[in-house]
């Protein structure tokens, strides 16, 4: 790996046929390597990557000088330009009260801030949201920053994270049905309520906040998995189908906070969904990072992104 400003230059190690990263979406569309290969990343970037073997089996690149924190590729080696971003830290302990709960078949976890809180945040993908970006910690700083309102967290885990999350009315009916009637009784009520997600996570908080925004006003979505279709699997190819219907619908929010990778394939999708955005007039952040589909691009983003949905500018 040679570096000379925002030019990175790979040297394949022996064995190595195909590179891997948020680029390629990882192994949907593996990059073939006849020698070395030249990147230019955005400034300041954050970039994960790995290779394949001729059998098609992932390795690390054994030059590697840092390893990614990434836990669906173990294997990833990670790159820092010059004066990469860092992440909002967060308080190092909690003073809200974090409860366990089982939710219909789901296990759900609960942060309530240490004031009556003005507003609830659904978070998918909530055990990763939880442990990786520490989004309640997140939370909590900034409320004592006096940059966001009280907020109620509650952090959802899906049962089966494919079918959950692409247009699932079993989700729908859980959420709606179990989740918010059973956090009010057991928590009290508030003056509006949001949905977070990264990924799949974002595809579904997108699309069950546009179709139930009497319920959900507020919405974040980080790298959104766009590329969906009802019946669809595919994130690599799969029409934008949210898109459509979006532009298709009067659906109305009172806030959007939408984010993206500058390094993922996704780029070009949370492009066209913001600007749908625009052209609707709906009220919306629009965020990028130089960085991918990852956790370190969601962790940087989680700041900004609660307080464009919950800073006390919007009371």
């Amino acid at each position: 790996m040679e570096i000379r400003g925002r030019r990175v230059r790979i040297i394949p190690p022996a064995g190595a046929r195909s590179l891997i990263a948020d680029t390629t979406a990882w192994r949907y569309a593996p990059l073939p390597l006849a020698g070395p290969l030249e990147l230019v990343l955005p400034r300041r970037a954050y970039f994960e990557y790995a290779f394949l073997d001729e059998k098609d089996r992932p390795f690390a690149d054994p030059e590697a000088t840092e390893t990614a924190e990434n836990p669906w590729y173990p294997y990833a080696a990670a790159v820092r330009l010059e004066g990469a971003l860092q992440p909002f830290a967060g308080v190092a302990e909690l003073s809200g009260k974090v409860r366990r709960l089982r939710i219909g078949k789901r296990h759900v976890v609960v942060y309530e801030p240490p004031r009556p809180p003005r507003a609830c945040l659904l978070v998918f993908d909530g055990v990763a949201y939880y442990r990786i970006a520490k989004l309640a910690h997140v939370a909590e700083r900034l409320w004592r920053l006096g940059r966001i309102s009280a907020l109620r967290v509650v952090f959802s885990e899906p049962l089966n994270r494919d079918e959950d999350y692409r247009f699932s009315d079993e989700l729908r009916r859980h959420v709606l049905r179990e989740v918010v009637p059973e956090v009010t009784a057991r928590f009290g009520g508030v003056a509006l309520r949001g949905l977070w997600g990264a990924s799949l996570g974002g595809l579904a908080a997108l699309w069950l906040g546009l179709e139930h925004g009497e319920v959900f006003s507020r919405v974040g979505a980080q790298s959104a998995a766009l590329k969906a279709v009802v019946g669809g699997s595919d994130a690599w190819r799969d029409p934008e189908w949210l898109l459509q219907r979006y532009r298709e619908s009067a659906a109305e929010l009172d806030m959007v906070a939408l984010q993206a990778g500058k390094i993922e394939w996704l780029l070009g999708a949370a492009r066209r969904f913001a600007a749908a955005l625009a052209d609707r007039g709906t009220p919306h952040e629009y965020r990028e990072y130089p960085s991918g589909h990852n956790w370190y691009t969601w962790r940087l983003g989680l700041a900004e992104g609660l307080e464009d949905l919950f800073g006390v500018d919007l009371e």
